[in-house]
Order: structure tokens, then sequence, then C-alpha cells
């Protein structure tokens, strides 16, 4: 049987060239209006499509608030595995521990559990699939996904865009 990471590993060389062709031009596509959870959310942090901009930066800004994916294995978290936190990238609320954090082979930071009341999760059908979108439970951001094949206690992996993050050291 086919489980999701062994599909993402055997595609991962397809997605990062799909996923690079998506950052490639995006200040063509800067006019695009939001989508997502910052579009049909409020939230205690917000700004304007344009400051969102410039927070963020052009590739941030396309994943957080128009639930983009980065290329697999592009983050430099990625590899991060010092003791700490990891913060939002839109505005730095604290969403995982880093204990928590493992490696999952997918190209993407994982985390098996948030901080208490740090995301919040939605149903995401986009993309021809049925999964659950998680993002900043503050700012609406977009991180990434969850899914069900994470390591115990939670069984669960969140799977997050490292664009997404920034990490604390402690």
């Amino acid at each position: 049987m086919l489980s999701r990471r062994t599909l993402l590993r055997n595609t991962a060389s397809f997605g990062a060239v799909a996923a690079a062709g998506a950052f490639i031009g995006l200040d063509a596509c800067a006019k695009v209006p939001p989508s997502g959870p910052a579009s049909a959310e409020k939230f205690e942090v917000t700004h304007t499509d344009a400051e969102w901009q410039k927070i963020l930066g052009t590739q941030a800004y396309y994943v957080m608030r128009h639930e983009d994916t980065e290329p697999p294995g592009s983050s430099p978290l990625l590899n991060e595995h010092r003791k700490g936190t990891w913060l939002c990238a839109g505005c730095d609320l604290a969403l995982f521990d880093s204990s928590t954090k493992f490696e999952s082979g997918t190209g993407w930071p994982s985390f098996w559990k948030p901080l208490d009341n740090a995301v919040a999760i939605k149903r995401d059908t986009s993309a021809g699939m049925i999964r659950d979108e998680c993002h900043c439970r503050r700012c609406g951001g977009h991180l990434g996904h969850v899914f069900n094949d994470g390591p115990k206690p939670t069984g669960l992996r969140y799977c997050m865009n490292g664009l997404s993050l920034k990490f604390k050291a402690a």
C-alpha cells in the first residue's frame, strides 16, 4: 500500500520542480486577491495585503497568505535541531516546542504536537485532495497540513512550511 509519506518521497523531484516553478515570476502574480484563512476569518493580528508582502517577503507571502507550498527540502529549518521554540513567521506566536520536532522524511519540518492555543485547523479540499490545513490562530497565516501518520504519542504529523516558521533557540 502506498502511504502519503512514500508518495511524497517518490514524487519529491516532481514536487520540487513544480513548486519551484510556482515561485518563478511571483511578482507578476502580486495582484491576485488573498485567499485562504486570511480572507475568511477575523484574527488578532491583521495587515493589509501590501503590508503582509512587505513583512513576509515574496515567497513567504505566497505560502502564508495564499496557501502555497515551498519546495520539499528547500528550508534550512529542516535541519534545525537545537532546543528552542518555533514561531509564526507572520506574528511571532509560539507554535511548537523543539522537543516535538521529528524527522518525517518528507522534506518539510514536522512536529507531532503544537503548543496549546497556537494553531487552528480547517478542512482543505484543494488540489483534488481532502486534508486538514493548519494555520496560525493569531494571524491566520498558512503553516502547512496535519496528517495522521506521525509518531507516538499523538500519531499526528504537522507538516510545516519552513517559510511559515521562525526558530528561537533556548
